[in-house]
């Protein structure tokens, strides 16, 4: 006698094809709302073009060159913009999974209409996460474009902040999807730029990390944006090698742990 295949028999490989195309469903709806509201992708990209005019551009002046990578040295705003770049990657994807999917899950009650249709909760967590990597993208390759323009773009060496970016974006979607899970209320939202302003003004944005002493060092080499910073600093100077290792598996292990950990807890927080 034949076997009837259900849904519960499926091969792993096929549940994990259905899974990915019901992921993929959800990145299509975001962008049918979203397709609208481009415009705002604009603003993202510009907010860090301001920093570039005003601290790259015009302490720049001042500043002429910083220490580059190794024993050479740079131009300010060459310093300066990689890590922009790196900042607008951690923006543009964790916003998303931040302040927009908070508006969807505490206010429109979104995901209780989505989760009566075949859609697991781990298909909604991949297709945000999915989606917040793609609007980090956007916004990095808006921005690169913009640096290229100014003319600080000077190997093609930075093109590898395009995958870079798309990893840092992995990282802080997953942890914004994380962080989500434990808000109660809009105004939760100061506790995260409590973290975020910080760690954006001291993770070697503007100004090398020789400039502090060896313990506070080894405390900046920990935050997830300085690894981000390194990154795409390196390739953007033009300084490729097996160093950025060590940012790319730092970014992939705290993506992975994240997205783990935020599947269970907003499983939980739907069920509830």
């Amino acid at each position: 006698m034949t076997a009837v295949s259900g849904p519960d028999t499926l091969a792993p490989a096929h549940r994990r094809d259905r899974a990915g195309g019901r992921a993929r469903t959800m990145v299509e709806r975001n962008v049918m709302i979203y397709r609208h509201t481009w415009l705002l992708l604009l603003a993202e990209i510009l907010e860090p073009v301001l920093y570039l005019l005003s601290f790259g551009v015009g302490i720049g002046t001042l500043v002429g060159h910083v220490p580059g990578l190794g024993s050479g040295s740079v131009r300010y705003p060459e310093f300066v913009a990689p890590a922009l770049l790196a900042t607008a990657a951690m923006n543009g994807s964790m916003n998303e999974t931040t302040f927009n999917m908070f508006g969807k899950l505490k206010t429109d009650r979104t995901y209780e209409s989505i989760l009566t249709t075949p859609m697991t909760v781990r298909d909604v967590a991949l297709g945000e996460v999915a989606w917040a990597l793609l609007r980090g993208t956007l916004v990095t390759v808006g921005f690169l474009v913009v640096v290229t323009l100014f003319g600080m773009v000077h190997t093609p060496w930075a093109l590898l902040v395009l995958p870079g970016a798309l990893l840092i974006g992995f990282a802080f979607a997953s942890a914004g999807l994380l962080v989500v899970t434990w808000l109660r209320s809009w105004q939760d939202f100061q506790l995260i730029q409590l973290v975020m302003l910080p760690m954006f003004l001291f993770a070697t944005t503007f100004y090398p990390l020789g400039v502090y002493p060896r313990p506070l060092q080894l405390l900046v080499e920990c935050l997830p944006l300085y690894q981000s910073i390194e990154l795409v600093r390196q390739p953007f100077l033009g300084t490729v090698g097996p160093q950025l290792l060590v940012p790319a598996c730092y970014l992939a292990v705290l993506g992975t742990l994240a997205l783990t950990v935020a599947v269970g807890r907003l499983d939980r927080t739907l069920r509830t």
